[in-house]
């Protein structure tokens, strides 16, 4: 089993009641396959960098679970023909390889970027010369 999340988008103008019903039928089918349900994070209303649907604003759900890959595949087909549905957008959810794990539901914290000398830089243009 494997943990994802999915960033779900959706119509600002959809009852709650409407989207509480969407993300609890994920929940179900989560649990139907033996599934773990983690978390569910309501965002709110945020604007749109561009109109999608003639839409300028979504109502964002960040949703947690833990499962088999068949199971994200059943969910993500039935977000895509469920109405009210925006988008939704579904990743793997990757174990912190630091010392210091993030807590559930947050993302790991980015690696340290690696210094690169100036010198180093230097060999590596007159290489490509």
């Amino acid at each position: 089993m494997n943990q994802y999340e999915i960033l779900l988008m959706l119509d600002p103008e959809l009852a709650e009641e409407r989207a509480a019903e969407i993300v609890a039928r994920v929940k179900e089918q989560v649990a139907t396959d033996e599934g773990r349900w983690d978390g569910h994070e309501p965002w709110g209303r945020r604007k749109l960098a561009y109109e999608i649907n003639h839409k300028t604003e979504g109502v964002y759900h960040l949703l947690l679970f833990t499962s088999t890959p068949a199971t994200l595949a059943e969910v993500s087909r039935v977000l895509k023909i469920t109405d009210g549905v925006i988008r939704h957008l579904a990743v793997r959810r990757v174990a912190s390889t630091h010392a210091k794990a993030s807590a559930p539901g947050q993302a790991p914290a980015p690696a340290p970027e690696a210094r690169v000398s100036a010198a180093a830089a230097d060999d590596t243009s007159a290489a490509v010369q």
